[in-house]
């Protein structure tokens, strides 16, 4: 059983390459952050600095926050809001700035089968991008396990995977899916860190990122 699920994340980490029409790559530094501030209440801080290339050619900027609670014990319940500046190229080979303010409800679910962690998270999004507004729903199942431990002292090495599919709720119902794979060390037990590769699936074709990752609590 735990041979079969280690091949099942290893796959998830070879580039889906065979169904994309064209493909860039980028670079994604994420840093998450989570404070607990109550029993059951916690504050979720993020941000997110993508390029299209390796540095220095500004995707999106994007910053989101938000308040959560446990119903509970393992099951949370969080209202944010984000903004999100992207700098898109148009055919002219200019950008073009869009800012977004988005305001969404999730709810998460964990899971722990050995070495196996599972999470899942339903995400409702509402966009107010310039003038229009536009409303997406998110699903993402994610998954870690463990290669090594170290109890004492709350060391980790293991592996990360994850896939996210968005779905507008008009127009064009496919929005995309992220497909990610990667390796991660826990530092302490406040601190860890991933470098993975993320597949990023669109109706007119799909883009690489390398992700450099950091999540904290304090």
């Amino acid at each position: 059983m735990r041979t079969f699920i280690f091949i099942i994340l290893a796959l998830t980490m070879v580039p889906f390459t065979s169904f994309s029409q064209e493909s860039n790559l980028g670079n994604w530094i994420l840093l998450f952050g989570n404070k607990k501030f109550a029993k059951k209440l916690n504050w979720h801080h993020e941000v997110q600095y993508r390029n299209y290339n390796i540095a220095g050619d500004l995707e999106q900027l994007l910053l989101r926050t938000g308040i959560g609670i446990n119903v509970a014990e393992n099951a949370n319940l969080l209202l944010g809001y984000g903004f999100i500046r992207s700098e898109n190229y148009t055919s002219t080979e200019e950008k073009l700035v869009v800012n977004e303010h988005r305001i969404y409800q999730q709810f998460i679910t964990k899971q722990k089968i050995d070495r196996l962690k599972l999470q899942h998270r339903y995400r409702f999004e509402q966009r107010f991008v310039e003038e229009n507004y536009k409303m997406r729903f998110r699903y993402f199942l994610g998954a870690t396990f463990s290669l090594w431990k170290k109890e004492k002292e709350a060391k980790e090495l293991y592996l990360s995977a994850y896939d996210e599919i968005f779905i507008n709720t008009k127009q064009t119902v496919f929005d995309r899916n992220r497909l990610y794979g990667g390796l991660g060390y826990r530092l302490n037990a406040k601190m860890r860190f991933e470098l993975g590769y993320m597949n990023q699936f669109l109706s007119n074709g799909n883009r690489d990122q390398i992700n450099i990752v950091c999540f904290f609590s304090w």
